[in-house]
């Protein structure tokens, strides 16, 4: 393709994700499908740029003032992810002279707002919560594009094998720091195209996610929920740790994100998870279940803002008021979620929220209401238990808290209890 006409695509595809009306992946997935010539480094090159503009939105936003034409056109070429050499085929003399100028700004001059790139009421509750010294730290990581994490499933194959096997494919892969199931690949090659995962033998997912399955620790021939399961990303990390005996439930309301793990399931052999779609929180198959059950894990609905390496359309699109209604349906859902367990049994509350309103003030609240029943257990103990290499350095406390800028992972909470007998 032209240079010419890779830019102007960029540019339209950056005007329909500024709309903010719809998750970024998903205005991507339709764009890529109603261009269907294009070529892989074609769309790595579309998908990149547009995420690189949603991170640093304010930042190009105020450098694009500075000259005529389309404004997408400019926030474009200030966030091109493509070859250097394209760009520069693309734009005229002024074009080029334009972009000089923006690339020498001395960024430590600009505003605070233009710097971190964070909506003003996010910014202020993560100043508060970390500090002025980490704040910064965090939220130039919350800027980087996310390496990709796998997770061995070691049900099937070990971790050094499938290293090696991926070496011989080109892909360079090192084990994670944490997770003692997990590969980190630089960049973004096509995995989902290896034998490796065309065998179930990894499944993409971030360190932070696979420590919140090892902190459930999920045992062989055990009852196991996972709550609000998602496409079951966990529950595979969960069936593969209990080496597919016992029971799997795999629980959530939307019968659409269940269907997604199906193909997932498929590749893994696992043989015990039980998708079940729930109508809510209070559905009448968690009472029949009550008491029954050995471990649950609830990934609650969250803003996601732990995320927004890989999600940053997020930081634009949730609020202060989306967060405050999700915090009731958290405590709904932990309330609901606890009477699962039976006496002895473990229970996860976790997040990928790095908001205090999603995480602590949950925990706290679910503590001063049940806290003659449950329990609190030290997440740093259990994951040296579990044995995760480097436990010690996961000791934030009594709840498990993961930071994009100090641990390399998403963003993640968690709380864990002991149901009392």
């Amino acid at each position: 393709m032209h240079p010419a006409s890779l830019l102007e695509l960029c540019a339209d595809l950056i005007r329909q994700i500024l709309k903010l009306d719809a998750p970024a992946d998903g205005v991507v997935s339709s764009f890529f499908r109603a261009h269907r010539n294009l070529g892989p480094r074609e769309r790595h090159t579309l998908a990149e740029t547009a995420y690189a503009v949603l991170r640093r939105r304010l930042l190009y936003q105020h450098l694009a003032q500075g000259s005529s034409g389309a404004v997408e056109r400019r926030l474009a070429m200030l966030g091109w992810q493509g070859a250097e050499s394209f760009l520069l085929g693309a734009l005229d003399a002024h074009e080029r002279q334009w972009l000089e100028r923006c690339r020498a700004v001395d960024l430590a001059s600009l505003p605070d707002k233009l710097r971190h790139n964070l909506p003003d009421w996010l910014a202020g509750a993560l100043r508060e919560q970390v500090g002025a010294d980490q704040f910064w730290p965090l939220a130039e990581a919350l800027n980087q594009p996310a390496p990709l994490d796998l997770r061995v499933n070691t049900l099937k194959a070990k971790v050094e094998a499938v290293q090696r096997e991926l070496a011989e494919s080109g892909v360079e892969a090192l084990p994670t720091p944490y997770s003692p199931w997990g590969l980190r690949v630089p960049g973004k090659p096509a995995v989902n195209r290896l034998g490796v995962f065309l065998r179930g033998e990894v499944e993409v997912q971030d360190e932070g996610s696979q420590l919140l399955a090892l902190l459930t620790d999920a045992r062989r021939g055990e009852m196991v929920v996972d709550f609000c399961a998602g496409a079951g990303g966990k529950t595979l990390a969960l069936g593969a740790a209990m080496r597919n005996t016992g029971r799997l439930y795999a629980y959530d309301t939307s019968g659409h994100r269940l269907d997604a793990m199906k193909p997932r399931l498929a590749r893994s052999a696992l043989s015990n998870v039980h998708p079940v779609q729930l109508a809510h929180e209070r559905d009448e198959r968690i009472k029949r279940m009550a008491g029954k059950i050995d471990r649950v894990l609830i990934d609650a609905p969250c803003s996601g803002l732990g995320t927004l390496r890989r999600n940053p359309d997020l930081k634009w699109r949730q609020s202060p008021k989306a967060v405050q209604e999700l915090q009731l349906k958290q405590r709904a859902i932990l309330d609901s979620a606890s009477r699962l367990l039976k006496p002895g049994g473990r229970l996860v509350y976790a997040t990928c929220s790095l908001l205090r309103a999603e995480n602590e003030d949950v925990a706290d609240a679910f503590e001063a209401q049940h806290g003659a029943s449950f329990a609190p257990l030290v997440a740093h103990e259990l994951l040296a238990q579990a044995r995760v290499p480097a436990a010690a350095d996961l000791d934030t406390g009594g709840r498990l808290r993961l930071w994009p800028h100090r641990h390399g992972t998403d963003g993640f909470f968690a709380a864990v209890w002991q149901r009392r007998d």
